[in-house]
């Protein structure tokens, strides 16, 4: 699913989204922002490919938009089946995959912008995430219906095997980058999981019910991450929900294979998306036009926002200016509440009513099956008494 504002951040280029405009701007002090108008619909998925060289995103008129961004040039405008919930590129950088509603997984050749889709896979339920092994071996598919599968990507109806275990849909999923045998994923059953996904086999499960403070408002709500992002530095893991302001902090053991919780990060404005940048920190998207950007860093082993920084001012000075673009999405609830099993008891109704029945049927031995008093024909019971 879409969130109503986005946070895409590869080396020094920031990307922040809303709408159906982006403002792609530099963490490097001395460079400016441009926003750029991509049409009058909505950006519902936006992606990096991993050297920065090329962006994506598609809206809700069904395109597909490439960009190279050193300089910054769009090169092809393409068409997609269906709307879309996920994009990646391949770690090569010559294909664009693109996940959509109805669970197909389709590739886009970027070294041919102009080139049509080509179906790969398909799920029998919504696709809601898709990433990419490390070595372009393994295509990882997150879908509505519980399952995470991992395909072979020279031969993608070969699948190599399932990661099964959660109770609600697959919101996000992640490949550890130092690990690339790692597997991270979400769900809207309130867990974080960690995964070997060659073998289908779960290492570590975190319920975030039992990180939540016995006075937190949200305490009983529902909810699934929008967001997983890693910090290869310390081997930090943040993960943002979708209706809790508040980002969870864990800490990856690979040696252990387990993860380990660290601490929670409070915001008084909704959070709208997060991304880590190497060698800087946290960066955070929030509902807040004076602070929209707000950066965090390790501060003697605990995450705390920086309280100055040029950079900061650069860019928030930028979303000051073209807050336009955010405010049409500031009250946008594109959360995943329509994503939950709907549970539909009948059973108790029915055996209630069915007791009720067989009640009155003692209360009442002549009764029939409806509770009335049986008739009798004409001349029954002369027939009774003679009898």
């Amino acid at each position: 699913m879409a969130s109503s504002a986005g946070l895409a951040l590869c080396g020094q280029t920031l990307v922040v989204r809303g709408g159906s405009r982006f403002l792609a701007t530099s963490t490097a002090s001395r460079e400016d922002g441009q926003p750029v108008d991509k049409g009058s619909d909505t950006i519902l998925a936006s992606t990096f490919s991993k050297s920065g060289t090329y962006f994506a995103l598609t809206d809700d008129s069904k395109r597909l938009i490439l960009f190279r961004t050193k300089p910054w040039q769009c090169l092809s405008v393409r068409t997609v089946v269906r709307r879309c919930t996920a994009l990646t590129f391949t770690a090569s950088e010559e294909k664009l995959l693109v996940a959509d509603k109805s669970g197909d997984v389709y590739s886009f050749s970027v070294l041919e912008p102009q080139g049509c889709g080509k179906l790969e896979l398909g799920h029998l339920s919504m696709l809601l995430d898709v990433a990419v092994s490390p070595d372009d071996c393994h295509v990882l598919t997150a879908d509505r219906d519980e399952k995470i599968r991992v395909s072979w990507a020279a031969a993608p109806h070969s699948i190599e095997s399932f990661c099964l275990g959660h109770t609600e849909f697959v919101s996000r999923i992640f490949v550890v980058p130092d690990h690339p045998e790692l597997l991270l994923s979400a769900s809207g059953d309130r867990t974080l999981r960690l995964w070997e996904y060659r073998s289908g086999r779960e290492l570590h499960c975190c319920h975030l019910t039992s990180l939540r403070e016995p006075a937190e408002p949200w305490g009983d709500e529902r909810f699934a991450a929008s967001r997983i992002t890693y910090w290869s530095q310390d081997g930090c893991v943040a993960l943002l929900c979708d209706c809790i302001p508040a980002i969870y902090v864990f800490q990856l053991d690979a040696a252990r294979q387990q993860l380990v919780y660290r601490q929670r990060l409070t915001f008084r404005h909704r959070v709208w998306d997060i991304a880590f940048e190497e060698g800087r920190g946290l960066w955070v998207l929030q509902d807040h036009r004076e602070a929209p950007l707000v950066l965090c860093r390790p501060v003697g082993g605990q995450w705390q926002a920086a309280p100055e920084d040029a950079a900061v001012e650069k860019v928030s000075a930028h979303l000051r200016g073209n807050w336009a673009m955010l405010e049409g999405v500031a009250g946008v609830d594109v959360g995943f509440s329509g994503l939950y099993k709907a549970t539909f008891d009948n059973v108790t109704a029915y055996l209630r009513k069915k007791e009720e029945r067989l009640q009155k049927r003692r209360q009442n031995p002549a009764a029939g099956p409806n509770g009335q008093a049986k008739k009798m024909k004409p001349g029954e019971a002369s027939l009774r008494c003679s009898s």
